[in-house]
């Protein structure tokens, strides 16, 4: 027989939780149980795999001690793994005794927070230990405590070498109709393979460098669009410009969708557009979309039709406004 103990603390000399694993430990080893423990803390970046420890074991203990708040992060961490990566057929088989003990309030809490996790896993529960302990010499000396933490550790022996049943509980109906992952479906190996990807510090960096690094190629190529744009219409206006004789105006679009004013000056047989800041010597002031610029542009609509239409609005001197289906003949 081979049970895993899993400690969840940060493995501070006076944890109380350290104290009843141990002497869990030695109640199962003299049964002759093969007992691996595994400090969470000590392997923080390897959780992940830690799952694939599960498929050699009959049973486990999942330990962990309430300081202030629940039972730690460590601890969620690994039960988010096993939801993630582990061998859901084999943890239906598994017994998972909790252990929790707290130096506030709250053990309670944590033993039925480690159990409905478990069971939601899909897992065996067998009944916990949980306490709470104010000074760690006394509670150490005192042999009643003591013969309740070995009790505790020979029904756990008792539950998996008997494969005591266990009663029908109403997570496992959540979980079967409401609490469903979104994950693919995969083989133990995969699982394992995943797992080990998710640890790999290495492997996370690089796949974090290969999306920064498609992250900024679409967004210089949609850059790229933009420009690409902004030059269209410097060039369309450009082109299509006829002069009218004695005619001086400066006008501004405001264009939606880019956020930015084209600002257009006419001087006689001169003309000169750019993108840039509102300026204040300006005669008409046009606000549109570049769907409706592109329109204008591409001669299918003139800048009076789209100011009528009510796609295009403006202020200003509307005598000028008017100049510029003159100015501009697409």
């Amino acid at each position: 027989m081979k049970v895993n103990i899993y400690y969840g603390g940060r493995g501070v000399i006076d944890d109380p939780t350290i104290y009843v694993i141990n002497k869990m430990q030695e109640v199962l080893e003299e049964l002759r149980v093969e007992v691996t423990r595994y400090n969470l803390y000590e392997q923080k970046n390897a959780i992940a795999t830690l799952t694939q420890t599960l498929k050699e074991a009959d049973g486990i203990i999942l330990a962990s001690t309430v300081e202030w708040y629940g039972v730690g992060g460590y601890m969620f961490q690994f039960l988010d793994a096993c939801w993630q990566y582990a061998d859901k057929e084999k943890i239906s088989t598994m017994y998972m005794q909790p252990v929790v003990m707290s130096t506030t309030y709250g053990e309670r809490e944590g033993k039925l927070t480690l159990e409905a996790a478990w069971d939601l896993l899909g897992g065996l529960p067998c009944e916990g230990v949980c306490g709470y302990v104010e000074d760690l010499v006394s509670f150490e000396i005192n042999k009643e405590y003591t013969a309740i933490i070995e009790k505790k550790a020979e029904n756990l022996y008792r539950s998996i070498s008997q494969k005591i049943k266990c009663m029908p509980g109403s997570n496992q109906a959540v979980r079967q109709s409401v609490l469903k992952s979104n994950r693919i479906d995969l083989t133990p190996q995969e699982s394992e393979q995943l797992s080990n990807y998710a640890s790999d510090d290495s492997f996370i960096k690089k796949q974090k460098e290969d999306i920064e690094e498609l992250a900024l190629m679409f967004k210089s190529k949609l850059g790229q669009e933009v420009a690409d744009d902004d030059t269209k219409f410097l060039n369309a206006l450009r082109k299509s410009f006829h002069p009218v004789p004695d005619f001086v105006a400066a006008y501004m679009f405001i264009i939606d969708d880019k956020n930015k004013n084209l600002i257009v000056k006419v001087n006689e047989n001169d003309m000169e557009c750019y993108f840039g800041p509102a300026e204040e010597d300006i005669d008409v002031i046009s606000k549109l979309n570049v769907t409706a610029f592109d329109k204008i542009i591409s001669g299918n609509q003139t800048f009076q039709g789209a100011f009528m239409g009510g796609v295009m609005t403006a202020k200003g001197n509307f005598r000028i406004l008017k100049t510029l289906d003159k100015l501009f003949v697409f």
